[in-house]
This record gives structure tokens, sequence and C-alpha cells, in this order.
């Protein structure tokens, strides 16, 4: 999410200084720990430079407390509409790494991969954990109901990493290039490994949380 956009989101609301704007961040897009000050200061000088915030003078504890203006409210209807473009494929730290272990010298490739399915399942299963309980109070506010929007989203980007490492393996394995690292035949594995890319009619995330499966649907019926 766009912290500049974010700011403007949040000052609709009314008039807020920017320690205020930081915590409601993090509440709002269900973010471990609120923006760094210096992103939210920096962000809100470039919006008040821009003409989309205004300053409405300081509060008690001599805190500028910044609006939204009529520029601002513009912009952000403009930003709810407008859809998101990629300028090109998003290359994630988990896909750098694994991109440069399969050449780096005395590296395990498979060891890596195994690392990284066991860091995505355990991130689902946190994920899944925290949608039940956001829907076992039964969310009634917008920040809720933003919070568990949230949570879904980063269920599914899980889902698909984890079907991606899942192929990741499957590949390498034909490949040969993890072949006798646990005293077997690469080619021996490779029919249980094609099972586990998509060909075989396993999804990768079924085995992620040690529950029925982890597909969006599924996971919503197990949590509520």
């Amino acid at each position: 999410m766009s912290t500049r956009h974010g700011l403007l989101a949040l000052l609709e609301d009314g008039p807020r200084h920017g320690s205020r704007l930081r915590a409601e961040f993090a509440v709002r897009t269900g973010a471990a720990r609120p923006p760094d000050p210096g992103r939210v200061c920096a962000a809100l000088g470039a919006l008040e430079r821009d003409g989309l915030v205004a300053r409405e003078g300081v509060d008690a504890a001599g805190r500028v407390i910044y609006a939204l203006t009529g520029a601002g409210r513009a912009e952000l209807r403009d930003w709810y509409t407008r859809p998101v473009r990629h300028t090109g494929p998003s290359c994630e730290e988990r896909a750098v790494r694994l991109a440069l272990a399969v050449a780096a010298p005395g590296v395990d490739v498979r060891e890596v991969v195994e690392e990284q399915r066991r860091q995505v399942s355990e991130e689902l299963q946190d994920y899944v954990r925290q949608r039940a309980e956001v829907l076992a109070r039964g969310p009634e506010r917008p920040e809720e109901v933003a919070r568990l929007l949230v949570l879904e989203q980063r269920i599914c980007h899980a889902e698909g990493e984890s079907r991606w490492l899942d192929h990741c393996a499957a590949r390498l394995l034909r490949l040969h290039l993890a072949d006798g690292a646990d005293g077997t035949d690469g080619a021996d594995r490779i029919d249980d490994a094609d099972r586990t890319d998509g060909r075989g009619g396993t999804d990768g995330a079924d085995d992620t949380d040690g529950t029925e499966g982890t597909d969006g649907a599924g996971t919503a019926d197990a949590a509520e």
C-alpha cells in the first residue's frame, strides 16, 4: 500500500498528527508495526508540498496537525478507482535467494527450498489463525473488516508462494540439481515431485497448515 495515499485515506476521517497517523495506519492495514516515523514525516511533507494536505496548527504537545485539502480529497477518490499497474514483474527476496543459490558453489539448493517452504508454512498458519480470531469476534467495524481483507490477501499470497516452492522442488529434481542428496536417485522421486507442482492434482498449499487444505475458500470455511 502506498504510504502517501494511505495517509490521505486516514486524513479523510479528520485532521491528525503524524504519531496518530502511524498508529492508525498499522491498525487499518493489519501491519505488524507502524511505518517508520521518518517515512511518514517525509510523506506528509511531500503531500503538503503538493497541496494535498495542509497544516492546521499544533496540539498541546506541540505536534503538527494535518488536514486533507480539496485537492487531496480528489486525489484520494481517483486513487481508489485507479487500477494498480505493475511496470514489471516483482522479484521478491525468496525468488532472488533461490535464483542465486542455484549457481552458488557449495550450496544445497534443495535445503534452501525446504527452508523457504517451512517459513511460508509458518506464515500461512499464522495468517489463518489471525483470520479465525477476527471471524470469531464477528467483524462489524470498518477497521475489523479491513484487517480481515488484508489477512485474506496475505493468505492467498502465501498459498501461491507455497505452490511455487513446491514447483521449484519438483523442477530441481527433474533437472537433477538435487540428485543423491538423501542417498536416493533423484529420478526415483520425480513422480512424487510431479504430484506437487500442479500436474498430479495436489494443491501445493494443502500441507502447509496440517488441515484439509489452505485454498482461500477452504481456510475461510475452517476459520468460520
